[in-house]
């Protein structure tokens, strides 16, 4: 008999890098061309003016200026309308 238990192996103990999502420049801010505004999955907030989206939906800015939040009213295909956010930025 062992006088001391074995060390077994775990399959435990691995943990993915976080995504880092969210928003990194706020409203009222100054935002360059190409610096990213929103990081997120999936459209939680669209594009307005002077700002594109990316494949892994980023959003970022196209022109120098000030970045704006707004709320917006959009009708989806089946009729019924909802109330989304939008981000601008706003050039001088």
């Amino acid at each position: 008999m062992a006088t001391t238990k074995s060390a077994g192996s775990t399959r435990l103990g691995r943990d993915s890098a976080s995504q880092r999502l969210g928003v990194k420049l706020f409203d009222g801010q100054l935002a360059q061309p190409g610096n990213v505004l929103i990081r997120q999955r999936g459209a939680k907030f669209l594009a307005g003016k002077n700002v594109k989206i990316g494949k892994d939906d980023t959003l970022y800015s196209m022109a120098s200026g000030k970045v704006k939040f707004s709320n917006k009213r959009i009708t989806n295909f089946n009729g019924k309308t909802r109330q989304v956010k939008v981000i601008n930025v706003l050039t001088a």
